[in-house]
Formats: structure tokens, sequence, C-alpha cells
């Protein structure tokens, strides 16, 4: 009889002040994914530094289920926001929290949402690594860390062992993403039917950042993305999307840029390589084809997307996701 297989185990380090928010969305997320036959595929705990009830930065309190120790079995280890002094104001870590990060195994993974970045910062795990944060922190966070390579642009950034994500719900975004890179779109996508949100947002953090003059709505480029998600096989150059939205080349990119995040090329081609992803989850047909459908061209041009992208051959992307966990029948 085989051995049944354990939930991946998820810490959630809570440091006071508390963003509680943040502090709940990986429970939410996370532990809401099931396998085909109802059981959970993540097991996911709070823990305080030394047990104890967490004070947030709104005025209550969240009662976690151990201390620092339950760290050391961790698979993957979340920081919420928080403005814990110490990594928020002057760059130092706290002698307690240096030693309740120092027993993390090795080999976990490593996440932070909002201004918990700050923490994997101060404790060096950023040096020379992508992140991001809370685009109303970046200029502090610069100034105390110019050794990490902060953008500010994107709702998260996947870099292997380590991710982090920007502010507040893009912790969500985070969280699915870990579900489509652990168990693949169809539990991701079933888990965001569940919590109600999308299962991925166009674009990145940028379109939130406050500007001194708003698009206004009659202005958006919204309609015409539309459009584009459903023909992606089409010619999406800036011009013939710009004709589509009635607006001058120039001012439709900029438009663009200001509402998504992204150029209208990168975007583009963020939406036909996850129709690409989508198809190979989902179907038996061909790369070839797929790059067809998806509007990639050819194989060697969705292989060289994929590469790019998700690090693996198509291929590989297929034996690893397809299929791997149905979803949530109840």
């Amino acid at each position: 009889m085989p051995t049944p297989r354990l939930p991946h185990r998820v810490v959630v380090l809570l440091l006071e002040p508390l963003i509680g928010y943040d502090a709940t969305i990986p429970g939410a997320v996370l532990g809401s994914a099931q396998d085909v036959e109802g059981q959970p595929l993540y097991d996911v705990q709070m823990a305080s530094l030394d047990g104890g009830a967490v004070m947030t930065h709104n005025g209550y309190a969240v009662v976690p289920q151990g201390d620092s120790s339950l760290l050391e079995q961790a698979d993957t280890v979340i920081i919420p926001g928080t403005q814990i002094p110490g990594p928020r104001f002057d760059g130092t870590v706290p002698d307690e929290l240096g030693a309740a990060l120092g027993r993390i195994r090795k080999g976990a993974r490593i996440v932070s949402i909002c201004t918990g970045a700050y923490v994997l910062a101060a404790a060096g795990l950023l040096d020379g690594r992508p992140a991001t944060t809370h685009w109303q922190h970046t200029e502090r966070f610069r100034t105390l860390y110019p050794q990490v390579d902060l953008n500010e642009d994107v709702l998260f950034v996947d870099d292997g062992d380590v991710l982090t994500a920007a502010g507040l719900s893009a912790g969500v975004d985070l969280c699915l993403h870990l579900l489509r890179r652990d168990h693949g779109a169809t539990v991701a996508n079933d888990v965001a039917r569940y919590c109600v949100v999308p299962p991925w947002r166009d674009g990145g953090q940028a379109q939130f950042i406050e500007r001194p003059v708003p698009v206004m709505d009659d202005a958006s480029t919204s309609t015409t993305r539309a459009w584009a998600m459903a023909h992606l096989a089409a010619d999406l150059s800036v011009p013939t999307l710009a004709r589509r939205a009635r607006m001058s080349e120039r001012t439709f990119a900029r438009r663009f840029r200001e509402e998504t995040g992204l150029t209208p090329a990168a975007w583009v081609t963020q939406q036909r390589v996850r129709q690409a992803q989508h198809l190979l989850e989902t179907t038996d047909l061909a790369v070839d084809v797929i790059a067809t459908r998806a509007g990639l061209g050819t194989g060697a041009s969705l292989r060289k997307h994929c590469a790019a992208t998700l690090g693996v051959s198509p291929q590989a992307y297929r034996r690893t996701f397809r299929g791997a966990t149905e979803p949530r029948t109840a």
C-alpha cells in the first residue's frame, strides 16, 4: 500500500507590528488547495518568535500555533508585511529575529509579502537578487538595501528558492503562482475560483502607483486588451492595436504602459505564453500547433519563450504539470 503523501508544510512567521491582511493570505489561498481525494495539499501554520500573540498595526492581535521552532520543519517560510523597526528603518536584524531565521532548514523556500521583503533584505537573503516590495516603500528600501535588484513595477518576483510579492493583495497573486508552480494551472485556477479572485492579473503594480494626471475611463486600452486576449494568433503589433483603440501609436503605447505596467509587446508575449501553458497542460496538441494557436508562430519560437520565461522546454513543462492534480470536487 503506497505511503500517504504529506502536505507541503508552510509556516507564516508573524513579526510585530504585523500587517494582518498579509498574514491571512497564505492560509486562505494555499490552505484551500486540495488533491483529487479532497486532501489538503498544504499544511499552513502561523508562528511568532516566542509563540505569543502578535499585535497588528491595526490594533488587534493574532495568536499563532507555535514559536519559531516550527520553522525547522517548514518546506516554505512566508514572512508577511511588518513594521518591525530594525529591518524597516535601519537595516539591522534584532538578535531574536536573527536566531529565528537561522532555524530555517537548508533547502526551504522563502517568501515575503509586501514589506516582509525588508526582513529578507536585512538578513542578506536578497543580496544580488531581484525582488519587489510595496511601491510606496521602494525609496527607503533602495536606500537601506542598495545591493538588492529592486523592481517596483511587478506584482511578484520568482527567483527560484526566494520569492517576493509587492504590496498587500499581490500576496494573493504570488500564492496563486506558487500553486501553479507546485501543482499546475488547474489547481491554481480552482483555488482562484474558490477565493473569488482572478487566476492572474495583467501587468504589475505600476498600474496602481499614484500619478498626477490619471487616465480617463473613456481613454482606456482595456477594450482593446480584451479583444487581443480573444485573438492571440492575430497581428497584435502596436499599429494594429492602436488602430482598434482609435489612438495614435504614441498615445496608445503610453496609456497601455500606464494601465498595465508593461509595454504592449511585453504584454502580448505574456498572454501568448500563458495561453501556450494552458494548452500544454490541458491538451495533447503538438508543440507546433500550440505555438500557432497561441500566436507565437513556430515551435522554435515557443521553445525559446518557454526557456526564457519558464526555464524549461514545452515538453518538460507538459510532463511536470499535465494532470498533476485534479480540481476540488466539493
